[in-house]
């Protein structure tokens, strides 16, 4: 009888630990789990955020259909921050503070997370890093933020150094933005010069937020240059080559995987017929995209679909992640458990792109590329043959 007794008392212990916890911990109920979305729905950064936070609602929505996270249903709650740092500051107190969220599944772009890690780190709660890969997102590692994705400088050396196989004994220019983002692009493209001994005979710099590059691709011209990696973001890209096509000086150009969209495509026009870029997000017409194309027209509508890009399969295959790691927590779900499952990740398929993975030391999931060619008359891109 004793021993029934102490049995029963030890289940009684535990059950109380796992109700405890879940009390405890911040965003988890019974029966629901809180998460938050902070990212730009408005001005021209909402190409990229609302395509992102569409991945996050089919990911959001498949699991609840499959019942949730074990036995808990999820709930969303997304704050637009305009790409504007001070209001990212707000909203990401907000969904701390106020509505109690329990992770982050976008923390927004490179000078918005800068302005708001603080109140990450200090939070604890898991947060997702999809849209910027910037350096101060996982060097040193931070324990509970991981970048889904690659590291800018990486991404530039790996798309100079294709295209430098692929148009061999060209003179080559570089034009970058003045901001970290350009400073990455720099450091990529010039290891490659160095490695590689390319003809470097143009390396101009523009203000962030500049629209007329006349004056750069005239020199870019002038320099005699056959090649150019343009740092910009998304519509300098395409300023760009419209240039270069403007006054007949139509060149392979190679550009960041941040302009990998539809419209980017679509925008250039013939001007893009050249253009080149690196990605480890799977292709929308790609085999092994199909299973999360049938997804996308599973759970959202018509006009959601319509503004879908490469940004709605990286919010999905980071959203999977933070929940293939809240999974193995089991019922007892916490923030410090759901970290510590992340960083133990390794090569998750999401169907979105190419395999995920961390590590304790290393919270940068940094995926397979592949070279990739602007095909406008289709308004996308295609894998370079």
């Amino acid at each position: 009888m004793n021993s029934q007794l102490t049995a029963l008392a030890i289940g009684l212990l535990a059950a109380a630990a796992t109700f405890s916890a879940a009390a405890q911990q911040q965003g988890v109920t019974d029966t629901e789990i809180v998460l938050g979305d902070i990212l730009p729905l408005s001005g021209p950064p909402a190409l990229l955020g609302v395509a992102h936070n569409l991945g996050v609602k089919v990911a959001v929505a498949e699991a609840n259909a499959a019942g949730g996270i074990n036995g808990r249903k999820l709930r969303l709650i997304t704050e637009d921050d305009g790409y504007v740092p001070s209001r990212t500051i707000q909203g990401v107190r907000k969904l701390v503070n106020s509505d109690k969220i329990f992770a982050f599944t976008s923390i927004s772009g490179t000078a918005q997370s800068q302005a708001a890690m603080s109140i990450i780190k200090q939070s604890g709660l898991p947060a997702m890093a999809p849209i910027t890969t910037y350096e101060g997102l996982y060097k040193p590692a931070i324990k509970n933020v991981f970048a889904v994705g690659y590291d800018m400088r990486e991404a530039v050396y790996g798309l100079v150094s294709m295209m430098a196989d692929r148009y061999p004994n060209k003179k080559w220019a570089v034009i970058s933005q003045d901001d970290e983002y350009g400073e990455n692009v720099r450091d990529g493209f010039e290891r490659v010069a160095k490695e590689k001994k390319l003809q470097v005979v143009s390396s101009q710099i523009f203000k962030k937020g500049q629209s007329d590059f006349s004056s750069e691709i005239l020199k870019v011209k002038q320099s005699g240059a056959e090649a150019l990696m343009a740092g910009g973001v998304l519509g300098e890209n395409i300023t760009m080559t419209k240039e270069l096509e403007r006054i007949g000086h139509k060149i392979p150009v190679g550009v960041t995987y941040v302009s990998r969209v539809p419209a980017s495509a679509k925008m250039m026009g013939s001007a893009g017929e050249n253009v080149y870029t690196v990605d480890y997000v799977y292709l929308e017409s790609s085999p092994e995209a199909k299973g999360f194309m049938d997804k996308m027209e599973k759970y959202l509508t018509a006009e959601e679909r319509g503004r879908a890009n490469r940004y709605s399969f990286t919010g999905y295959a980071a959203t999977r992640a933070l929940f293939t790691a809240m999974e193995r927590c089991g019922k007892a779900l916490t923030a410090d458990c759901t970290n510590a499952e992340l960083a133990k990740l390794k090569n998750l398929e999401t169907g979105a792109m190419t395999p995920i993975g961390f590590t304790a030391e290393n919270h940068l999931a940094a995926p397979k590329l592949f070279l990739l060619k602007a095909d406008p008359a289709a308004s996308t891109y295609k894998l370079a043959q």
